[in-house]
């Protein structure tokens, strides 16, 4: 926690961006294009399966590369990853390009996957000069690939699906027209231009630019979290909701991630750790928010769905909360909670807390396992005794 670019600290963090993260984002992409934009997946089946275990397989590979220094490793891993995400864009973009309609989702998520597109080029050029040991094309390459990861993939991504899942889950109004129309489009134009910059920017002009669209880029999510945070004050079902605590302290970790680094690129913040705070909060306090939240949702509505929809099921199915208990969700948000802020303590006081930070990452991390193979696991026992009892009334 001491450095950004400790070989520890760059295992544990590609672990949670591509490990978690980049999973999670593209499993639920494959489930909810189809029914967003009107499109099946081909072979979904086949899909799935070469793009999981491509990157299960390159994801591991280049953690253990990362973290032992070895370059044999990590070219097996860029193999690997690049073979898993290269079939995902490409795949998704045609799924896309079939549809005919673009609702402001579907350009999300369009968007989302071109910024997954930059991402992956740039991680595998960064990625390619330590394993051959060559010199990088442009030192911004190192701020360049994160920003097209947390700010391109990742929030455009879930600027999609906050238009979709917030109303619709959380018993809010529709977001603004002028918002789900005009922030996506103007996020990744903005990211474009402070690439662009960040890559030429040696002068002052240059510079000046550069803070500009810093300022921009952090506004436009300010902007995104504060609507979102004030549609949710303005629910009409007031009853507590795991789920939309989960998002309330995502969109406060959103605003805080750009506080940070606007204030980084003012040199407001000079502290060596800065960077290090800056990802536990746009990595930890809100993409794994929004993503541990919706897990939490979706997971067991799905479950819910699949048995409703299948003939061979008999007696009552579960409901939702018999699939997922709130006493379990409420735990994990807990749990989530103490990690965060053990997290950001360990950002800013390595040596005291980053002991106690990995333990409560652990637990954390082990207490989204356990509820979601718990809600599978109700899913197969309810499944199979149904199977169990049509054989018993058969014989």
């Amino acid at each position: 926690m001491a450095s950004r670019w400790s070989p520890a600290t760059l295992a544990a963090v590609h672990l949670l961006t591509l490990g978690y993260m980049a999973m999670v984002m593209a499993g639920a992409m494959i489930q909810m294009l189809p029914v967003l934009a009107g499109t099946p997946v081909p072979r979904p089946r086949l899909f799935a399966g070469i793009v999981h275990v491509a990157l299960v397989l390159g994801v591991l590979l280049f953690a253990g590369g990362l973290l032992f220094e070895s370059p044999n490793i990590l070219k097996l891993a860029i193999t690997m990853l690049g073979i898993g995400l290269t079939v995902f864009v490409v795949v998704m973009l045609v799924v896309l390009s079939r549809t005919g309609n673009w609702t402001d989702t579907a350009i999300a998520m369009a968007l989302a996957l071109v910024a997954l597109g930059a991402t992956m080029v740039l991680g595998l050029t960064l990625a390619v000069s330590r394993a051959w040991g060559l010199a990088l094309p442009n030192l911004s390459l190192a701020d360049l690939h994160p920003a097209w990861g947390l700010m391109g993939w990742t929030g455009l991504l879930l600027a999609g699906v906050a238009y979709h899942i917030v109303p619709m889950f959380q018993m809010t109004a529709n977001y603004p027209q002028w918002l789900v129309r005009r922030l996506s489009p103007a996020i990744l134009l903005i990211l474009l231009a402070w690439s662009f910059v960040k890559w030429h920017g040696t002068g002052a002009v240059w510079q000046g630019m550069g803070l500009l669209f810093t300022c921009m880029l952090g506004g436009a999510y300010c902007l995104l979290a504060g609507i979102t945070l004030n549609l949710q004050r303005r629910r009409r079902r007031r009853l507590p909701d795991v789920t939309l605590e989960y998002w309330r302290v995502g969109m406060v970790s959103v605003v805080l991630a750009a506080l940070v680094w606007i204030s980084q690129q003012f040199s407001v913040l000079n502290f060596p750790q800065s960077g290090v705070l800056l990802g536990v909060l746009a990595i930890f306090g809100a993409a794994l928010s929004f993503i541990n939240g919706m897990l939490c949702k979706i997971v067991p509505f799905l479950v819910w769905f699949h048995l409703q929809s299948r003939s061979d099921v008999k007696g009552e199915v579960p409901n939702v909360k018999a699939l997922l208990p709130e006493k379990a969700q409420r735990q994990q948000l807990r749990l989530h909670l103490v990690a965060l802020a053990a997290c950001a303590a360990a950002a800013l006081w390595p040596t005291v807390f980053s002991y106690p930070a990995a333990l409560c990452i652990g637990l954390a991390s082990c207490s989204v396992l356990w509820n979601m193979v718990g809600v599978v696991g109700r899913y197969r026992n309810h499944a199979n005794g149904s199977k169990l009892a049509s054989r018993s009334v058969g014989t």
